[in-house]
């Protein structure tokens, strides 16, 4: 017998004060079940306070016109967001409870329409050397890999990031 809610019980929104705890925990979740291959030692050295800290700035104070954080909900529980910067999405994470549920699709849709309100015409992304879960979904959206790639010093060890495009 299925259970029927008068009321959607997955969503998107804007993050609101108050979100940057949940907003962190998701990360911290999603680097660990994500990339501990990758990324090693590092994601056990995060910083959650100071990762907390920036985010409730990202929230409260983003840093100019075109930045924004968004929370996808199951329910009244964050179980992801998303990051987005001026033509980018800077950050799309979900936790890895409340994965292939569609808040993926629904966040990185939400992240487009803010793009494309503030006059993007095209997308672009990051995606962690390795990451085929990242890579499969981003594909699966319409971006693809568009030549790009940079080094990242963690400070324990270097990482690649591949950019990730389409025209919205």
């Amino acid at each position: 017998m299925a259970l029927f809610r008068e009321t959607a019980d997955v969503s998107v929104r804007p993050a609101v004060p108050g979100d940057e705890e949940a907003v962190t925990r998701v990360q911290v979740e999603a680097w660990r079940a994500t990339h501990v291959e990758t990324l090693g030692d590092v994601v056990d050295a995060l910083d959650v306070e100071a990762m907390q800290r920036r985010w409730s700035d990202a929230i409260n104070r983003p840093p100019g016109p075109g930045f924004a954080v968004l929370v996808a909900l199951d329910g009244p529980q964050v179980v992801g967001f998303a990051a987005v910067a001026p033509g980018q999405v800077m950050a799309l994470e979900v936790s890895p409870g409340h994965r292939l549920a569609g808040h993926g699709s629904r966040l990185l849709a939400a992240a487009v329409d803010r793009l494309r309100t503030d006059g993007a015409t095209d997308v672009v992304t990051w995606v962690l050397d390795g990451d085929e879960g990242r890579e499969r979904f981003l594909s699966s959206s319409g971006l693809g890999p568009d030549g790009p790639e940079r080094s990242l010093a963690t400070g324990v060890r270097d990482v690649v990031e591949r950019r990730w495009s389409a025209a919205i």
